[in-house]
């Protein structure tokens, strides 16, 4: 097990540093130049700005550089092109607990709708539920976020108006009624994938030996549903948890920008938007490394989770 962790470790390292490699390459083929920002400079300020933020250095040096300032335990990605004097750690030590707070609140509405929904489409397979479930999995998965947006903001005006007052804010952030809105559209697409994945495990593990030994020693419906069917089901969805807690967790951008919502995600659009090298470079390296990270646990943990597993 300790050498399948080194393993899975050193892979993810090399995996943060062709991320790295890959948006340091293409953030200097990107057209535009983040130092004028709409505004004229003389050639005097252009080259202290350069000096400042180290592009006066051939591209070999800055690269070696930015490699250098990712190292551990003290990772600095600069300062912001945009935002006067402001560090994009601080950027991301600021607003990702934001991001992460709606993400787990999302993950926790998608991992309990999708284990529930799935279970329900199996038991009742090819009947009402099912079909009804199965046709709100497709919207979900084939729906963009930002659509889902939309619909819950009119949704909320509606429901405010009807009710005469703010029963929960349509935008905004700072306490728990603004959060909900936002995670549940937040994670819809992953309640969709879970669902689904949830009732082809339910149905696989439904013909298995172990169900049918169980049914002939003559236990409960519900012992064996719980016990047996659902606890042997439910391992794939952890597999596919693992990845997709950081995939929301990271990913809310356009939910964020909609509900305008000062999570990283939102800073991370208007860095593209405006060129801000620094903020987009050390926003992606920081989201990659935290995915593969997330995919590295769940392999780990899988190996305990699950006792038939042996990792070579």
């Amino acid at each position: 097990m300790i050498v399948y962790t080194l393993k899975r470790l050193l892979a993810g390292v090399i995996t943060v540093w062709f991320i790295a490699t890959a948006t340091f390459i293409a953030m200097h083929q990107v057209p535009g130049d983040p130092l004028l920002n709409d505004k004229a400079v003389s050639a005097e300020i252009r080259k202290n700005l350069e000096r400042r933020y180290g592009l006066d250095k051939p591209i070999t040096h800055q690269y070696l550089i930015f490699l250098r300032n990712m190292l551990p335990p003290n990772p600095d990605f600069g300062i912001s092109f945009t935002q006067q004097n402001r560090r994009v750690n601080d950027i991301i030590k600021d607003h990702f607990p934001v991001s992460a707070i709606l993400g787990l609140l999302a993950i926790f509405f998608s991992a309990a709708g999708g284990v529930l929904f799935g279970a329900l489409t199996a038991i009742y397979r090819n009947r009402l539920p099912d079909i009804v479930i199965m046709f709100l999995v497709i919207l979900g998965i084939s729906v963009p976020s930002f659509v889902f947006a939309a619909l819950g903001q009119l949704l909320l005006v509606n429901v405010n108006s009807l009710m005469g007052y703010s029963l929960i804010p349509v935008a905004g952030w700072g306490s728990f009624t603004h959060m909900l809105m936002p995670s549940l559209v937040l994670g819809l697409g992953t309640m969709a994938l879970l669902t689904r994945l949830m009732r082809t495990s339910m149905l696989d593990v439904v013909n298995e030996d172990y169900i049918k030994t169980a049914r002939a020693k003559g236990l409960s419906p519900q012992r064996i549903f719980f016990k047996h069917q659902l606890r042997n089901a439910i391992l794939p969805v952890i597999t596919v948890l693992g990845p997709q807690i950081a995939v929301i967790t990271t990913g809310g951008f356009i939910v964020e920008l909609v509900f305008a919502i000062p999570g990283l995600g939102r800073y991370f659009v208007q860095a593209v938007q405006q060129l801000d090298y620094t903020v987009i470079m050390g926003t992606t390296v920081f989201y990659g490394a935290f995915l593969v990270f997330m995919v590295i646990v769940v392999d780990i943990l899988y190996g305990f989770i699950d006792p038939r597993v042996r990792v070579q």
